[in-house]
This record gives C-alpha cells, structure tokens and sequence, in this order.
C-alpha cells in the first residue's frame, strides 16, 4: 500500500473519516467513474435535448464553438503527433456522442425533407 496525502475540504474530509476502512475502494471507483469530457459538455446537450427541440432544431444542432474548437485542435495534433492516452478517450467520447446524435438527426430529417419532396 501507498500513502498519498491530498488536501480535501473541512467537510469531505469529516465525510471520508466516516469510512476509512473504505477510501481505496471510494478513491479507485470514483477516478472509474471520470468522464474524459467536462461537465459542461454533457450540459450543453443535455440543456439542448431537454429543451423539446424540433426536428428542424435536432437536425441543425452542432458543437458549441469551445466543442468544436477543442475538436478541431485534437484532430490536427493527431495528424501530426500521438495523442496523449487523455486526449484519444476525449476524442472517442466525442465519436460517441456524435454517435448518439446522428440517430436522432436522421430520424428527423424525414419529416423535415418529405414536404419538399412532395412539392
């Protein structure tokens, strides 16, 4: 075993000395836990999706600028150089996101596109 000292708030840390005969296993699925991704990321389409968009809206919705911004950045360092471990799993997390997403834009477009090609 390895001691590692960190600094935690006056409140955590009275929470963590309730279970001390636990922290390996709080500490270790926690950091199992970590999203490769910000917060914010998953908020920005959260907010999105739990805004009722229409089917219009779905099929237009994009990456916020800082999304695309950071994306834009990942893929032209990947061309260039490895990516660090991070950096890929942020990466594939946006892949699985724009995986998520394409269903729904497709599911979508139909009923978007059928008035035109009626007319």
């Amino acid at each position: 075993m390895t001691t590692v000292t960190i600094e935690v708030s006056a409140p955590l840390a009275q929470r963590l000395s309730l279970h001390k005969d636990r922290i390996d296993e709080i500490v270790g699925s926690g950091l199992g836990e970590l999203s490769p991704l910000p917060n914010r990321v998953y908020r920005y389409i959260l907010a999105f999706l739990a805004g009722n968009p229409t089917t219009e809206e779905i099929a237009r919705f994009r990456p916020s600028p800082e999304m695309q911004e950071r994306l834009r950045l990942l893929l032209e360092r990947g061309k260039t150089q490895p990516l660090t471990a991070a950096e890929q799993a942020e990466l594939d997390e946006y892949e699985r996101i724009e995986h998520l997403m394409i269903p729904l834009k497709t599911h979508s477009l139909p009923t978007i596109l059928q008035p035109t090609i009626l007319q």
